[in-house]
């Protein structure tokens, strides 16, 4: 066994960092100042699901799926999001819908057998935290998660679920789209509603996997029922974040925006650590998310540098990404 090294897996924190398109601004304040008092002392006002942070059950449901109140986060055990965990490098096309195929071709790829998953923390690479932004790039047109992606980290049961992008959940099944009450059908890069763009680049049948209403038109009630009626009992609207859903309301707790040094645990395992504020009715917290790892097994890649206001995304230099690149890769896919 080789030394042992902490890897960042967290993104800075900072009155700048990205935030989901409907929070609030982080408003930090200095009640007092050195040259003022003597101390230095600071305090903030925060949607604690900014940056990378964790979710407890009961940030997205009033019951979860055994008839219990859905926990809070002061009630989910203290190793909730602690443990032996395995970083599955999924390939993905841009905007693309990640699906239980996605995962399993990950496993394979670097010898994993998902049986192996119970009990585990499950963190996914699927790039986005390269372009970790306030940007278009990062919340509106990510890879993301879906129902059948879902139901596969439930078959496996990980006790644990740490993404590198916006959400739980690809982009249109959340609030962005066309789903849910705080739904916002944001304007894309063209100027249009972000399901009509991603209906002209890859078909309405693929859309209709976001829009319960449209999965309706085109393949009928018994359709849906059958693939979101489970959701649907519970009293969720199906379209509407299933993964989150699914995993939340299974017990399987997540973390989203994982990012820092990602890069170099991806395709390995390694002791992952995330403890969340002992928060009494909480339905989530920012928390700092560590690799333990042995250092002979890390990959060699850059560190990441995170340039302006805590970002950078656009320096590939640091250890970023190129949104604008990653748009055009997007909207030119068909040409």
């Amino acid at each position: 066994m080789g030394k042992k090294v902490f890897v960042d897996l967290t993104h800075p924190f900072s009155a700048e960092q990205p935030r989901w398109p409907y929070f609030d601004k982080p408003v930090l304040d200095a009640p007092h100042s050195m040259a003022k008092g003597g101390v230095l002392t600071q305090k903030m006002t925060i949607t604690m699901h900014t940056g990378t942070h964790c979710d407890a059950p009961r940030h997205v449901m009033e019951y979860e799926f055994d008839g219990r109140r859905a926990r809070y986060t002061h009630e989910m055990d203290i190793d909730a999001y602690t443990g032996d965990a395995i970083c599955l490098p999924v390939e993905i096309e841009p905007w693309g819908l990640i699906t239980d195929k996605h995962l399993d071709a990950a496993c394979a790829k670097i010898g994993f057998d998902p049986k192996a998953l119970e009990g585990m923390v499950l963190c996914l690479d699927t790039g986005m935290h390269k372009y970790y932004d306030d940007s278009k790039a990062y919340y509106h047109y990510a890879a993301g998660v879906g129902i059948d992606a879902g139901r596969w980290i439930v078959k496996h049961k990980p006790k644990c679920v740490a993404m590198d992008s916006q959400a739980l959940d690809h982009p249109l099944h959340t609030a962005m789209g066309n789903n849910g009450m705080t739904r916002m059908n944001l304007l894309g890069a063209s100027g249009r509603p972000l399901h009509e763009e991603y209906t002209e680049l890859f078909g309405e049948k693929a859309n209709a996997e976001f829009d319960k209403f449209e999965y309706i038109r085109i393949y009928g009630q018994d359709a849906y029922d059958k693939k979101f009626g489970d959701l649907e009992a519970f009293g969720n609207w199906g379209t509407w974040e299933p993964c989150h859903k699914l995993m939340l309301g299974n017990g399987i707790v997540g973390v989203e925006n994982l990012g820092g040094d990602l890069a170099k645990v991806s395709g390995k395992r390694f002791r992952f650590y995330c403890f969340p504020l002992r928060w009494y009715m909480g339905d989530g917290s920012m928390a700092r998310c560590v690799a333990e790892i042995d250092a002979d097994q890390l990959n060699d890649v850059p560190e990441r540098t995170y340039q302006y206001g805590g970002t950078g995304y656009a320096d590939a230099a640091g250890g970023g990404a190129s949104g604008i690149a990653y748009i055009q890769k997007l909207f030119n896919r068909n040409k």
